[in-house]
């Protein structure tokens, strides 16, 4: 005789729209979902604390005095070094799972919306286009750097870095990057139908990270995609960017922190750099006073490479994944693992 199973609670403190929910509750009739939106758990009422399993948040996670019987905890969002003490999923026993791959197709694009700015020299145009300038030596001046004859070096090769490789394979781009586990060029990690590079096959060489610097040192785009982690807090630095060409161009949409910033701005002012995209910075907002804002060669962005019209509803349809998993007793996608810090 089959064991009958408990129903499993779940709660929902971030503020979706119910229609999104809908096909959560279609995943298995032992799911109870309960909408709550909430921004700290002392706005959650202790009932629902009580019977709670499985919990989708931001940053809310209760103490265990109130919410004893809470398993599993789905963060809304990928990067969550700044929200989640990296101690709770052992002090507390806690799968936690991240949102990692939900929003790989719109900051991949953003990626990919850079290179080609900085390949058709968009800030220069823009800044030609003020003066009302036509430029007699336009042909020479603006001569693009095509995607087609260009290599980018990936720093990271996760769900962000293998979408970028799956838009650049149609420009035929050469794209190599960095792996922590070289060997495995396979993603065990979530991405959604049609999308990423599960099985490794559109890079064209994949580097251990130790390696990248060499990798860098034939790199015409460089993207960095890393999450923040001890290893990876100042990983590129002024060392690693003195094996980039000065020709080079970067993107930074990894998390403020792993890139080096004062060693950035002095390569660009140097001209070891040719220029830089920048999304994400080491204090949010960008202080007024920093250099960054005046460079020509620079292109800052408020932190919304992740932004999408999209996103919750990709995000549902990830944490529908992992409930029908869960359900199974089957491995959940993206279990943040406190030790490597992502």
């Amino acid at each position: 005789m089959s064991k009958i199973k408990s129903p499993i609670d779940v709660l929902i403190t971030v503020p979706i729209s119910s229609i999104l929910t809908k096909p959560l509750q279609e995943v298995s009739p032992l799911l109870r979902i309960t909408l709550h939106p909430a921004e700290t758990a002392d706005h959650v009422p202790d009932e629902l604390w009580a019977r709670c399993e499985v919990l989708y948040t931001k940053r809310i996670i209760p103490d265990v005095e109130r919410a004893p019987n809470l398993k599993w905890v789905q963060h809304h969002h990928a990067g969550i070094d700044a929200s989640l003490d990296s101690n709770a999923p052992d002090k507390r026993n806690l799968i936690i799972t991240t949102m990692s791959g939900a929003a790989a197709t719109q900051i991949a694009e953003y990626v990919l919306t850079m290179l080609l700015a900085f390949g058709r020299h968009l800030p220069a145009l823009t800044v030609n286009q003020k003066k009302a300038d036509w430029p007699k030596d336009r042909w020479e001046r603006f001569k693009p750097r095509e995607l087609r004859t260009s290599t980018v070096g990936i720093i990271g090769y996760g769900s962000i870095g293998r979408q970028v490789a799956c838009l650049l394979r149609e420009f035929g781009a050469t794209v190599l990057a960095t792996k922590s586990d070289a060997m495995n060029p396979a993603d065990g990690g979530y991405a959604p139908e049609g999308t990423g590079d599960p099985q490794g096959d559109l890079v064209h060489r994949l580097y251990p990270a130790q390696a990248l610097k060499s990798m860098l040192k034939d790199s015409d785009f460089i993207v960095v995609t890393v999450p923040l982690t001890s290893e990876t807090r100042g990983l590129v630095n002024a060392q690693v960017l003195s094996a980039c060409k000065p020709s080079a161009y970067l993107v930074d949409v990894s998390r403020g922190g792993v890139v080096d910033q004062p060693a950035l701005i002095k390569a660009l002012n140097e001209h070891r750099l040719a220029g830089a995209a920048l999304d994400v910075f080491p204090e949010e907002p960008l202080p007024k006073k920093s250099p960054l804002w005046e460079m020509s060669n620079v292109i800052i962005t408020p932190h919304i490479a992740g932004i999408s019209a999209h996103y919750d509803q990709r995000a549902m349809a990830l944490f529908a994944e992992n409930l029908s998993r869960y359900v199974a007793d089957l491995p959940l996608y993206n279990v943040f693992d406190s030790k490597k810090g992502y």
